[in-house]
């Protein structure tokens, strides 16, 4: 018999525990691997958008080229768009931006922002 690797999609965090998991991974790249986490919690699973989009934005805006949070900032903003139907100018930019550059130099950004931006373009009809 061979076994399958389980994945579960993590659970929303407090948002002060988000806040302080982010933060800690903006200033300390060993912390990325919480982050993510953090992150990808709240996307699927927090009912405050703006919280969720807030933390997208810093994390697209902060982390250093080359983060994998920079593509999951991007696909994390697409599940936002998909749970919510809406998002702000500044985040719908930032997707875009996160795609392009993923686009440009996968080094600096990772695929995961053009999937994300994908879904962007989709929920929000900006075909």
């Amino acid at each position: 018999m061979h076994s399958r690797p389980s994945f579960e999609n993590p659970a929303a965090l407090p948002h002060e525990v988000v806040a302080e998991t982010i933060e800690r991974a903006l200033r300390d790249r060993s912390a990325e691997g919480e982050a993510a986490s953090a992150l990808v919690g709240i996307a699927l699973n927090d009912d405050d958008a703006e919280f969720i989009e807030h933390w997208c934005v810093q994390v697209g805006t902060r982390a250093v080229s080359g983060s994998p949070l920079l593509g999951l900032a991007g696909l994390c903003l697409g599940h936002t768009a998909r749970r919510f139907g809406q998002l702000s100018d500044e985040a719908l930019a930032l997707a875009e931006s996160l795609a392009a550059r993923a686009e440009a130099d996968p080094a600096d950004v990772d695929g995961r922002a053009q999937d994300g931006y994908d879904d962007v373009r989709s929920f929000l009809h900006l075909w």
